[in-house]
């Protein structure tokens, strides 16, 4: 499977990386933001979306609702703030992607996409309230996103897409 997520900075990357501990959370990646994923990004595909997030300004994520899937595999996350520049950044990337990837994730479309980061997955209903519980009150996070890259969770290679601007924000 091939991931299209954003890395925070430093500052944010910490904070979240605190929070996991606290519940559990254990990661083969840093703490992220996943815009798509599908079982292969492929190359033309990736050369697309490097052209499309040069022309794209990257809008920081305020990480601020901690809330939880219950799914199959539960999950406590926070959840980012919707607004219309994370949207506009969302859809331009599958705008690149539509039709040309394989089996895009449906949880990941727009329309279905909730944009979080994952604190702690997989645990059973009683871990989760005990999760909830460690981190209940959570202070928002301000991430700047470092960061586009394809992940891909098979192998653990990291493709960089797009590094942030440096501009002033």
């Amino acid at each position: 499977m091939h991931a299209l997520v954003a890395f925070f900075d430093d500052e944010a990357d910490r904070k979240v990386r605190e929070l996991q501990t606290r519940v559990g959370g254990e990661f083969r990646y840093p703490p992220h933001l996943t815009y798509a994923v599908a079982s292969t990004i492929g190359p033309k595909v990736r050369k697309e979306l490097r052209e499309d997030l040069d022309r794209l300004w990257l809008p920081d994520l305020y990480l601020h609702t901690l809330s939880t899937f219950s799914t199959s595999e539960n999950v406590l996350m926070l959840a980012a703030v919707v607004d219309t520049e994370l949207l506009a950044v969302h859809s331009a990337i599958h705008d690149v992607l539509a039709s040309k990837v394989k089996n895009p994730s449906a949880y990941y479309l727009p329309g279905n996409w909730v944009p979080h980061c994952t604190l702690v997955h997989d645990v059973d209903d009683e871990a989760m309230k005990a999760a909830f519980a460690k981190v209940f009150p959570v202070e928002p996070i301000r991430a700047k996103v470092r960061e586009v890259s394809i992940v891909d969770t098979q192998t653990g290679e990291i493709d960089v897409l797009k590094k942030a601007s440096t501009a002033p924000r």
